[in-house]
């Protein structure tokens, strides 16, 4: 039995709420309380309130009474919750079941993407390449055309939906029956079911091939970058379009060259000799041998710059740079002839002042004469 509460206080507005905010009101509570939506004790007695509530001040007429005679008997259906209609309470049907909104049957779906990892050279990587892979992939079968029957039969038409797609199921609540459509099951929403199903698939209409795909590595790649192959993923269904292929690279190394970003660095060595009176050196280059001049007094840890011998711009034009690191090698093993030589040098050569090696000259002495006079 409803209890006879205030009706304005059980949905919470005042005794002047205009019709639209009594029905604002009696949504969000209705959704609140729903025993569907609503476990707690007492959820289903103070729905049936709201509901009660509800009936009458949503009626013009019964709301003049109630606020006349403030009596729920007396303006009430007199049949209580059972028999309440559904009136207004309508438009928020669909939010509690979900169940009016037509099923559809089964919509295209956009195949699979794929991932391939492509390990790659140095110099393939900076001058770009073309390369054939072999990927294992689903495709729609090519004896069946994908429709999953036999060559020469087709499908039939669903007997569970009868062509639609879309089977319709009744169901009963405490507002009374209402109608959910949803998607055929036995034939996934398509309305037709295969007959004899194609040999080649099993009546699945995709079957797994493996298929040779030469793909065009540009120059400038490098281990973060990533190209898309579109159309070439798994197979779509019903109809849907293949999905795409992402190729990642993994560049190998190169054994002395070494890159970052756009520019190329490498390291060479060169002996006292060369860093004090300059040198003409053959280095190696993306684009073959190049000679550098080495100043004379180069000291070691000078830099070098060759202009556009790097790698190309993946998007746009030009090419970094070749940056050359000088390192000056000290000798570590001396003939009497090197040792005679470097011995008049280091009595010829100035000291370096505390200024010029930071306090170093008692280190730098005693380095010198560990060599050179053994």
């Amino acid at each position: 039995m409803v209890s006879k509460k205030d009706y304005y206080e059980v949905l919470g507005v005042p005794r002047a709420a205009s019709a639209e905010e009594i029905k604002k009101a009696f949504r969000r509570l209705a959704f609140q309380y729903h025993p569907d939506k609503n476990s707690d004790n007492g959820a289903e007695q103070k729905f049936k309130e709201i509901n009660q509530a509800y009936e009458v001040l949503s009626d013009p007429d019964k709301r003049g009474r109630y606020d006349r005679f403030g009596d729920a008997g007396d303006v009430g259906s007199g049949r209580g919750f059972e028999g309440f209609e559904f009136g207004g309470f309508g438009d928020i049907f669909d939010a509690f079941f979900g169940g009016t909104t037509a099923g559809r049957q089964a919509s295209p779906q956009k195949g699979q993407d794929l991932q391939y990892n492509l390990a790659i050279s140095f110099e393939e990587a900076v001058f770009g390449t073309q390369k054939e892979i072999t990927l294992n992939r689903i495709e729609s079968c090519a004896p069946c055309q994908g429709t999953g029957s036999e060559p020469g039969t087709k499908p039939i038409q669903c007997t569970e939906c009868n062509g639609t797609g879309q089977v319709r199921r009744v169901q009963q609540s405490i507002f009374g029956k209402f109608v959910n459509v949803v998607s055929c099951q036995r034939c996934q929403g398509q309305g037709a079911v295969i007959a004899k199903p194609c040999g080649s698939c099993k009546g699945s209409g995709k079957i797994r091939q493996k298929r040779d795909i030469r793909i065009d590595i540009p120059a400038g790649v490098d281990n973060e970058h990533q190209m898309r192959l579109a159309g070439e993923g798994d197979a779509g269904k019903y109809g849907g379009p293949p999905g795409n292929l992402y190729v990642s690279f993994a560049v190998t190394p190169h054994k002395f060259f070494r890159r970052k970003g756009n520019d190329i660095f490498y390291d060479f060595s060169i002996n006292f000799a060369q860093a004090a009176l300059g040198d003409e050196i053959e280095i190696p280059t993306l684009n073959g041998p190049h000679i550098l001049k080495v100043p004379a007094g180069t000291q070691s840890g000078k830099t070098f710059r060759l202009k556009n011998t790097g790698v190309a711009h993946l998007k746009g034009n030009g090419r970094g740079d070749q940056i050359v690191n000088v390192n000056v090698l000290t000798p570590t093993q001396l003939d009497e002839k090197q040792r005679r030589l470097f011995t008049e040098l280091y009595d010829t050569l100035p000291r370096p002042t505390s200024d010029q090696n930071n306090g170093g000259k008692e280190k730098a002495d005693d380095f010198l004469h560990r060599i050179f006079k053994g």
